[in-house]
């Protein structure tokens, strides 16, 4: 890829970012601050169920993706339709007068964000050829870690407004992806040749694989699941953890998250960059994925027994810092391990499953974990933030040991 297209690559992931993560990390939370204040469990309820329809819905979008004919190709009309429909879906939550419609608000906006981000990947999965692969990898997740932050401080600067908290990064992310086809044509897709028909048979299949053929291809599957499920263990209730740790109201939290953030930034783009770069340089992936692995353990153990700004950074900068070598090399490496590039769209789907089912299912524990032994209105966070450390690393170890194409 040349490097003017690895740019606009890289705004397209950056705007895909902003538009999902910034309700995800804060809008959202700041709007049941307003409408349920006190009641946190129904955020784990509202992204949890977000996550399971776009969960049921994605392997069905990448055999579309798949087998999409146009003139503008296969993905870019999946850039142009998911960025309208995530844009309604921000443009309901932040109107909503109640918690349902919230939820409602979500799951549209989370399938259209989705649907893009889907897109920008498979687009990689097309085009990356292996020597590219880390680096353009660590490029695109580092614009995925600076998006939030960014995007939390203009949430912030425009918080007087919480319909704008969604509105403004909603466009900012629905301009760039779509300016990223219109400067970059994908090309016509319409000469392919590929079975075009979608039965039923097809699509259940495309909810799977056999993981006997393709060993290193589920290993790495499951290595990616326990990784993020102690993940989104740990991130789901960011918000209100700052606000309880520093004693803080929601709406001033966002203040908080961003410098934390920006200094998390740092963090990250020297790990996506580091990780993706060197592990390229030194043909060596697994390696990374385990340092990620105990980086994130490290983090979280932080985070767990902050209750001062200064823990709370070096929790957040290490939790960083882990996640982008993680999710910079791990993509490196499941490009290198697809079953059929052919169908990459069907096979990403079921990649992002490893990562959409625990989005989906750990925000509806979390509620669970956070109330053992609260007191009053404290939660026990603690306690959140410990298991997620223990599932990241045993994500990082299967990954590290069963992983075997790739060293």
């Amino acid at each position: 890829m040349s490097r003017s297209y690895i740019f606009w690559l890289m705004l397209a992931s950056f705007g895909g970012s902003i538009a999902m993560m910034v309700p995800l990390s804060y809008g959202i939370a700041l709007r049941l601050s307003e409408l349920a204040p006190g009641r946190e469990e129904v955020l784990g309820y509202i992204t949890g169920s977000a996550q399971l329809v776009f969960l049921v819905l994605s392997p069905m979008i990448g055999i579309w993706s798949d087998r999409f004919r146009s003139r503008l190709g296969r993905r870019a009309p999946f850039l142009f339709l998911g960025a309208a429909v995530g844009l309604v879906g921000l443009v309901i939550i932040g109107l909503a007068p109640s918690i349902p419609l919230i939820a409602v608000g979500w799951i549209i906006g989370m399938l259209g964000w989705s649907t893009t981000g889907a897109a920008v990947q498979n687009i990689q999965a097309d085009k990356l050829p292996e020597n590219q692969r880390g680096k353009v990898s660590a490029l695109t997740g580092l614009m995925t870690q600076i998006a939030p932050v960014l995007g939390i401080g203009i949430a912030y600067a425009v918080s007087s407004s919480t319909f704008l908290v969604f509105l403004v990064p909603g466009l900012i992310g629905a301009v760039l992806l779509v300016l990223f086809p219109l400067i970059k044509p994908e090309g016509s897709s319409k000469n392919i040749t590929v079975d075009s028909s979608v039965t039923l048979r097809k699509v259940v299949a495309g909810y799977g694989f056999n993981p006997r053929k393709y060993p290193d291809f589920a290993w790495n599957w499951l290595g990616r699941f326990f990784f993020f499920f102690g993940l989104y263990f740990n991130t789901t209730f960011g918000t209100f953890f700052y606000a309880q740790r520093l004693d803080l109201p929601v709406r001033e939290v966002a203040g908080v998250v961003a410098t934390v953030g920006m200094l998390g930034v740092v963090a990250a783009a020297g790990g996506a960059l580091l990780g993706g770069f060197l592990s390229d340089k030194l043909k060596r992936r697994r390696l990374f994925v385990i340092i990620a692995a105990i980086l994130f353990v490290a983090g979280a153990i932080f985070e767990a027994f902050a209750y001062s700004l200064p823990q709370l950074i070096v929790g957040a900068v290490l939790m960083q810092l882990a996640i982008a070598v993680f999710a910079t090399v791990n993509q490196a490496m499941v490009f290198a391990i697809l079953p059929n590039r052919s169908e990459a769209g069907r096979y990403m789907a079921v990649v992002a499953f490893a990562q959409k089912i625990p989005s989906a299912v750990a925000p509806l524990i979390a509620p669970l974990i956070i109330t053992i032994g609260a007191v009053g209105a404290d939660k026990n966070y603690t306690a959140l933030y410990l298991g997620g450390a223990v599932l990241a690393l045993v994500g990082g170890l299967i990954i590290l040991f069963k992983v075997k194409s790739v060293r």
